[in-house]
């Protein structure tokens, strides 16, 4: 029997959560990327605060959707508890970037920069499948980029 055969099986990846500083900047950084908003929500209470175990939660939450609908992004403002601020480098432990695959690279990084992305180092060359770029984006996104090539 496969893993897949089993009751409670994994059906799909739902959503990654991305906790931001500025969601209205982080909304329209991913606009421009191209993905869709799919719904917004203030989320607080004891419901909330029992899932996620933290006293006084009260956040303000965006769905951005591929447009696809192969996946979905959830953007979290929390107003409380108040979120640790900083940024992370690119290779702290946990969950730190998205990767979406793009058609042209250069375009899209030009688009992104007037929505606060940044470079982390340069567009190079993974072998002659693809080119790849990292990138910081407001509110402390980090998102990765794939060009395939030849």
């Amino acid at each position: 029997m496969t893993h897949t055969d089993q009751g409670g099986a994994l059906q799909r990846m739902d959503n990654v959560a991305i906790v931001v500083d500025d969601l209205a900047a982080a909304k329209a950084f991913f606009l421009e990327l191209g993905l869709e908003l799919e719904g917004e929500a203030t989320t607080e209470g004891s419901l909330v605060d029992r899932l996620i175990g933290l006293d006084g939660v009260r956040t303000d939450i965006a769905m951005m959707r591929a447009p696809d609908g192969s996946g979905r992004i959830e953007l979290t403002k929390y107003h409380s508890p108040a979120s640790p601020g900083g940024d992370q480098p690119v290779h702290a432990l946990g969950a730190h970037r998205v990767m979406f695959a793009v058609h042209d690279i250069e375009d899209v990084i030009d688009r992104l920069k007037p929505h606060g992305a940044e470079l982390v180092g340069e567009v190079v060359r993974y072998g002659n499948s693809h080119r790849l770029a990292y990138l910081r984006g407001p509110a402390g996104i980090f998102l990765a980029l794939a060009e395939q090539v030849g």
